[in-house]
């Protein structure tokens, strides 16, 4: 039977115990931990957040060098601009996150959620601000039992009103992205932001701040679904955190210094550490848990301990279930991370990651498609030969403006005397209106297949064909 805020099962007028449905929240104040993990954690927040927020704000060749441009359906990255026609490339990058997730998972448990999830990001981004406004763990709490006064008021203002401006900046990148950014910053200064880009950017900004600022550990323990499945990538040769309870059993309080075994206990001196530096506010020595996101504070935490303590470090680490109860040593651990389901996942991503780079850096920048001209079907010149109208459309995807030549085969003696040539400009299409020539005695059949072939005259390796058919 759940409890209520009280700590006390809520009764009914009639005496009768009234059972919740859900568990009341205890708001987490998690306590600053140092160490090893937490500074790579930094590392991370810090590279992740220079890397979106600085992107938008790049130069290529005279334009943004990363924008999704969804108006002109093109997607500039770098050097490199995509078409709609090249959604499979977006596809197969989706099919190699996926593995790539996997993979992880399957070797060391939720390393993308403990050090570059969004939600940790910005859950530690925000909680940096809640620091500075209202101090550490201590302060905070005593901050939250406060009645509101001036200095609450004043606390948690700034506080809000920080994590607002860093809530609409991320917004503002995000809208960047799609809208260079530059002209989007004129937009907002002007006053003269579209509904889209209004829109977009108020809701990321705010979806930033509820999840990041207010809602927290709820996302990840009831909202994300990675938190649910991530059971069945796991196997007892996982490496995730875990807590030896042979060393550290039973736990319980003691001074440094003293005879402890002689007192029947573990190494755990029972501080609760660990689960006061916890984003998430679960007991890591309970057993691996779905709430856990893998951060590794209670690592560096309970190594501060042990180092205080004068016990050896490691009480709190990475390890598997089967190096835990003892089926194989520590240090044979990472031979066990290449078992046969790691090896395939890791066989099918290299795969399919070479072949994505190998087709993307052999893309041909050229489409060509062919419409026949369905008013005039085929007609008969006066000198006798058959013609036949088409309409190609092409799209030049390079960044350059080249030439192209467009050539016909299929029919012996077959010509192009109309649209023989076209110049087009860097990422622009033209439709070309081209005419066949055959000889009637060259065309054996009332419908021949014929392939147009368009190369660019600066660049013989820029080619593309496309099939139509001839008629008589």
């Amino acid at each position: 039977m759940a409890e209520g805020v009280s700590g006390k099962p809520p009764a009914t007028e009639a005496g009768e115990m009234e059972q919740q449905l859900y568990e009341v929240r205890q708001k987490i104040h998690p306590r600053a931990v140092h160490g090893w993990f937490n500074n790579w954690r930094i590392a991370l927040v810090l590279l992740t957040q220079i890397v979106y927020y600085g992107l938008p704000w790049l130069e290529w060749d005279g334009r943004q060098a990363v924008l999704f441009d969804l108006a002109a359906r093109k997607f500039y990255l770098f050097g490199l601009v995509l078409w709609p026609q090249d959604f499979i490339w977006l596809a197969a990058l989706l099919i190699i996150s996926a593995l790539a997730l996997f993979l992880f998972t399957a070797v060391a448990g939720r390393l993308w959620c403990g050090y570059a999830c969004p939600q940790t990001v910005y859950t530690e981004l925000f909680m940096w601000i809640e620091q500075l406004f209202e101090g550490d763990h201590l302060k905070r709490r005593r901050l939250e039992a406060m009645p509101w006064n001036a200095q609450k008021l004043l606390r948690r203002g700034g506080k809000q009103a920080a994590w607002i401006i860093l809530s609409l900046w991320t917004g503002f990148t995000f809208v960047g992205y799609f809208t260079p950014i530059h002209v989007l910053g004129q937009e907002v200064l002007a006053w003269t932001l579209g509904p889209w880009e209004t829109f977009w950017l108020l809701f990321y900004g705010s979806v930033t701040w509820g999840f990041a600022g207010m809602m927290r550990e709820q996302v990840c323990k009831y909202m994300c679904p990675y938190a649910r499945f991530q059971s069945v990538m796991f196997d007892p040769d996982t490496l995730v955190i875990t807590y030896d309870y042979k060393r550290g059993e039973p736990r319980g309080a003691r001074r440094k210094g003293t005879d402890y075994r002689a007192a029947g206990l573990g190494d755990c001196v029972n501080c609760g550490i660990c689960v006061q530096v916890c984003p998430t506010g679960i007991d890591i020595r309970n057993g691996l848990q779905y709430m856990c996101i893998g951060c590794a504070a209670c690592i560096d935490a309970c190594d501060r301990v042990m180092e205080r303590m004068d016990y050896p470090k490691g009480l709190i680490r990475y390890s598997t279930q089967n190096a835990i109860e003892g089926k194989y040593a520590d240090k044979e651990i990472w031979r066990h991370a290449f078992r046969p389901r790691t090896l395939v996942y890791t066989f099918i991503l290299a795969a399919i990651s070479a072949a994505f780079v190998y087709t993307l850096a052999e893309r041909t920048p050229l489409r060509v498609d062919v419409i026949r001209d369905r008013a005039t079907l085929s007609r008969q010149t006066e000198q006798g030969m058959i013609e036949n109208l088409y309409r190609l459309q092409i799209i030049n995807m390079d960044n350059r403006t080249h030439r192209y030549a467009v050539s016909a085969s299929g029919i012996d003696g077959l010509k192009v005397v109309a649209g023989e040539s076209v110049e087009i400009a860097a990422l622009a299409t033209a439709d070309l209106q081209v005419t066949l020539q055959a000889a009637p005695l060259r065309i054996e059949r009332p419908s021949t297949p014929v392939i147009f072939r368009v190369q660019a005259l600066d660049d013989p390796g820029i080619v593309r064909e496309a099939k139509s058919s001839f008629l008589r």
